[in-house]
């Protein structure tokens, strides 16, 4: 069984416009489990700047527009309403 890579995560999201939590990844993905995946980024160091590097070319600049990235991991052992 292959585990999950920077590149892996990075691809999936440039390739995911509009929901990339880890639930569709895990559907969407070969051999990957939401677990998995969820081990994966726990330990993973993914800089901002990777990202940057990789989605840079694709973005208009402009005065009035921001991009914002936000993959947050919740601990739900203490969230009462998380599925």
């Amino acid at each position: 069984m292959r585990h999950p890579t920077r590149l892996d995560y990075c691809q999936y999201l440039l390739s995911s416009p509009l929901n990339d939590t880890l639930t569709p990844f895990a559907d969407h993905s070969e051999g990957f489990s939401h677990d998995m995946l969820n081990r994966y980024l726990a330990g993973a160091r993914i800089p901002p700047r990777l990202v940057w590097e990789h989605v840079k070319d694709h973005i208009a600049l402009t005065t009035k527009g921001y991009v914002i990235f936000d993959d947050p991991v919740l601990d739900k052992r203490h969230a009462r309403k998380i599925a």
